[in-house]
């Protein structure tokens, strides 16, 4: 439904995106990782039409984005990942201009959303909050029942419970079969939710996976306290493992799962006082491409 080849498109500055490669199946929902400045808006801009590729090319539904924008306006919901509205409108005069611009008949969905996110539209947009301002983006961008969402950073603003109901209304809206792209920080968002993740690193693609592979490919930590650390530390990284030393009495020691019988094998040559793991999760994956720098 959504398919990006060779992509670049180059700022003045000369960072942007390059030679991107990557589809998103029709009712599938792909993450896209990567910190500010990663070329992630820059991707959505090229989808969107707002920006044109120097080369390379993007469409959605069979639908150039370059030169069908507006045929692609039809079936598409966006929520920008910096919002602007028509301030002095009040939002349910905006509501309803953009339902009389779309020639949308039904506003079932619209009263639906309204009612889940408790939002009273009423009132000069100026005068809205953050979170406000964002669930009014979300209600727009949903309400006309659309095949392809494109979503940027879609939860910024909202407190705890309404990123949970948001979280509820995209599996609905994937349960229909509708295309999924969502820009995203927050991980637990990505891996509750998405079925494949993309990680951008300056303007590159450095990773392209399911979110299942991902996780099957986690790495695990441990954390070891042991009277003779600085012994079975040497002899831990001698047999291949990563182990640091962080007190003089604990490791830090990572593996991949099929080690672990080899490392419990060698902690019981010797007297464990404590033996703590925890898995790696996605953000812990995502920062082995970006490391001190991506932080």
């Amino acid at each position: 439904m959504i398919e990006v080849k060779g992509l670049t498109l180059t700022y003045p500055s000369g960072k942007g995106v390059f030679d991107l490669d990557f589809r998103v199946e029709e009712g599938a929902l792909m993450g896209y990782l990567g910190p500010n400045g990663a070329g992630k808006t820059t991707t959505i801009r090229a989808l969107l039409g707002f920006m044109d590729p120097d080369r390379g090319s993007c469409s959605i539904g069979g639908h150039d984005c370059t030169r069908e924008a507006s045929e692609i306006q039809k079936t598409l919901g966006y929520i920008p990942g910096e919002i602007t509205f028509l301030e002095d409108m009040g939002g349910d005069e905006f509501l309803r201009f953009m339902s009389e611009m779309r020639g949308t008949r039904d506003n079932a969905m619209q009263k639906r959303l309204l009612e889940m996110f408790e939002l009273d539209p009423k009132g000069k947009i100026r005068k809205f909050s953050k979170g406000m301002k964002q669930k009014l983006a979300i209600v727009t961008a949903l309400m006309h029942d659309p095949e392809v969402l494109i979503l940027d950073e879609p939860t910024s603003g909202l407190d705890p419970l309404m990123q949970n109901r948001f979280l509820e209304v995209l599996a609905e809206e994937k349960a229909k079969g509708k295309t999924i792209l969502m820009s995203s920080h927050i991980f637990e968002e990505v891996e509750k939710i998405c079925d494949n993740v993309l990680i951008i690193k300056d303007g590159r693609i450095v990773k392209q996976a399911d979110v299942q592979t991902l996780k099957d490919s986690q790495r695990k930590g441990f954390s070891i306290r042991c009277a003779e650390a600085p012994e079975l530390g040497k002899l831990l990284t001698q047999g291949g493992f990563e182990a640091t030393l962080v007190d003089k009495d604990r490791l830090e020691v990572t593996v991949t799962g099929e080690n672990i019988d080899s490392l419990i094998k060698t902690c019981a040559r010797f007297k464990v006082l404590a033996f703590d793991g925890r898995n790696q999760s996605l953000e812990d994956i995502f920062m082995q491409y970006y490391g001190k720098e991506g932080r």
